[in-house]
């Protein structure tokens, strides 16, 4: 047994219509002014509102920034600080999904210390705590309200950045079902899957820890039993409330033992062809799962048994048989079928040939290789390795 320690020093807060206590959180940690950061969606919807109204009720300032895209920027996170220090708020709500948190967590970084979001990237260069950070999530599936990173892209570079520290973790995280009832279905499904393999490369990681699998384990039984669920019907509460608690252990599962070769390879393509996280990491893992099939040492079996719909004794299991379930999985909740579907699906210019998107091979798996995940891998990944997952993923 590898050597660990772990702690979470977070308040976390669970059920359905538990966003009224947000004023409550806000009194505890002292805040006397909010900025909420939110996306458009949010906004649109009156859900910022609705927060803001709460908090408006019981006596706390509320200024707002809700003009966040999805893979943000290292331009949105200056123009939200910029916000922020105007506003003159002391505390920051993070309201939505791993966008808005990921901006919320790179304001409270640089609100406090000053420079760009780029001079904190890598781990553990945040000097001390950030501004007090309340995270409400609105999806089932980045966990980033218990999750010590913030993830940004970085235009100049075609290239997501990762700021790692402990610092980041929010000081409160509240987590109400009633809040993801409304997502579509390929959000519900891009999410669910992100969060299941979270959990899944947390599992198999070769910094995994007794902790860490508990939460993994646990994760991947809720989001096994419930996605599909989940995603044929948003309004299914129960389904809901465990895909989000799914979603939170798997959070504090890769918080401690990383992920893999999958969120390596799926950075770049997000920042190289604007793919949604979650669906540039679910078309990667049934060709990085068939890769590292041949590290396995029994832990194949048992994801198996959490999402496969059939579920099999270990006498009969081979580790394939992981990777058709992964592909059957994907392909039941509406995830394309390979790379070159979703970064088309995601285009705004029109289509993309495979030709294209394999000219960019090289330099995306430059940008994996920098990732700390490619190092708990559980099968050992030179560059070329990667570029041969790439073009088996096309």
């Amino acid at each position: 047994m590898n050597e660990f320690n772990f702690s979470v020093p977070q308040n976390i807060i669970v059920g359905r219509g538990s966003m009224a206590k947000l004023p409550e959180v806000a009194k505890k940690m002292g805040g006397k002014h909010a900025f909420i950061i939110s996306g458009p969606h949010l906004k649109k919807m009156g859900l910022v509102e609705k927060a803001a109204e709460s908090l408006r009720a019981e006596g706390i300032l509320v200024d707002d920034f809700t003009d966040i895209e999805g893979n943000p920027s290292v331009t949105t996170v200056e123009a939200a600080t910029e916000a922020f220090q105007a506003s003159g708020a002391d505390f920051i709500v993070a309201f939505g999904g791993g966008s808005p948190m990921d901006v919320a967590k790179a304001v409270g970084v640089v609100a406090k210390y000053g420079g760009s979001i780029t001079e904190y990237e890598g781990a553990h260069k945040v000097p001390g705590k950030i501004i007090p950070l309340v995270a409400l999530p609105t999806t089932a599936g980045t966990g980033s309200e218990v999750t010590a990173f913030s993830v940004i892209t970085d235009h100049s570079r075609d290239y997501k950045l990762t700021v790692f520290s402990y610092e980041l973790l929010p000081a409160y995280a509240i987590l109400d079902a009633d809040l993801i009832t409304t997502a579509p279905a390929s959000v519900a499904a891009a999410c669910g899957i992100d969060a299941f393999i979270h959990a899944e490369e947390a599992y198999i990681s070769t910094a995994a820890s007794p902790f860490s699998d508990a939460m993994a384990e646990k994760a991947m039984e809720l989001i096994g039993e419930n996605i599909r669920r989940f995603v044929a019907n948003r309004t299914d509460v129960e389904a809901a409330e465990a895909m989000m608690v799914g979603s939170l252990f798997a959070g504090i599962a890769f918080s401690f033992a990383r992920l893999g070769n999958v969120h390596a390879m799926s950075h770049p393509v997000s920042a190289f062809f604007d793919v949604p996280h979650g669906v540039a990491n679910a078309v990667l893992l049934p060709v990085v799962a068939e890769y590292n099939a041949l590290a396995d040492h029994g832990r194949y079996y048992k994801i198996y048994n959490y999402i496969s719909e059939i579920p099999v004794y270990e006498d009969e299991f081979e580790p394939m048989m992981l990777v058709d379930a992964i592909r059957s999985l994907c392909k039941a909740i509406g995830i394309p079928a390979n790379l070159t579907e979703a970064i088309n699906q995601a285009g705004k210019t029109g289509s993309i040939s495979r030709e294209t998107i394999e000219e960019k091979i090289e330099a995306m798996a430059a940008d994996a290789m920098k990732s700390g995940n490619i190092a708990v891998n559980p099968r050992s990944s030179r560059q070329c390795d990667i570029e041969m997952l790439y073009r088996k993923a096309l």
